[in-house]
């Protein structure tokens, strides 16, 4: 299992947007919407092959038949980091190994990208939705090679929680990468990256 993107939740997607821009100082790309959910999201390329979105609630689109995945249906307050989502080829077998509650597979598409996203009945994720979400791309390229680079590199997503040493302990089993910090502390996440400004924070 890899590291594969963040998302910045808001309450609008021009409040999303607006606060990774003003945070690390570059232009986000237009994304797109989202059918099965009816979101919509801008995205950021960053270094080594991951990419950031920004994204909330599609005004234009229907009501979904079922709660909106990263608890969106529950956002409050200004736009923050609120996700982070982990890649796997083996879907079957690194959801067995993650915490009761992460969801059933839902097959998604966006223009020509095919993936799924594991997403839990109520929306929120286990640890108070800190818990990564889990995807499996479907197509021959990585969003992210499609997204102009923006200069901007990850150097620690910081997830933060009461119960952190229970959720590092799950993702232990699946997930390697020393970037990534868990912190016993109030429920919240900070991302720290590397701009073509100097160091900046989510």
């Amino acid at each position: 299992m890899l590291l594969d993107h963040l998302a910045v939740s808001g309450r609008t997607l021009a409040e999303a947007t607006a606060f990774v821009e003003d945070a690390l100082g570059v232009k986000m790309q237009p994304g797109g919407a989202h059918a099965v959910f009816h979101t919509h999201n801008t995205l950021l390329g960053l270094e080594d092959g991951l990419y950031l979105e920004a994204i909330a609630i599609n005004p234009d689109a229907a009501i979904p038949d079922q709660p909106r995945w990263f608890n969106l249906d529950q956002f409050k307050g200004p736009a923050q980091l609120t996700n982070w989502i982990c890649r796997t080829d083996d879907l079957p077998h690194d959801m067995a190994l993650m915490p009761d509650g992460i969801g059933t597979p839902v097959a998604l598409q966006r223009g020509d990208l095919r993936w799924d996203m594991v997403v839990p009945d109520s929306g929120l994720l286990p640890f108070d939705n800190l818990c990564p979400a889990l995807i499996r791309w479907n197509t021959s390229d990585h969003p992210a090679t499609r997204l102009a680079p923006s200069g901007c590199r990850l150097t620690r997503l910081t997830v933060s929680h009461p119960q952190a040493d229970d959720l590092a302990n799950h993702l232990g089993k699946v997930l390697s990468d020393d970037r990534i910090a868990y912190e016993v502390g109030a429920c919240g996440m900070r991302a720290e990256f590397d701009t073509p400004h100097g160091p900046r924070l989510l």
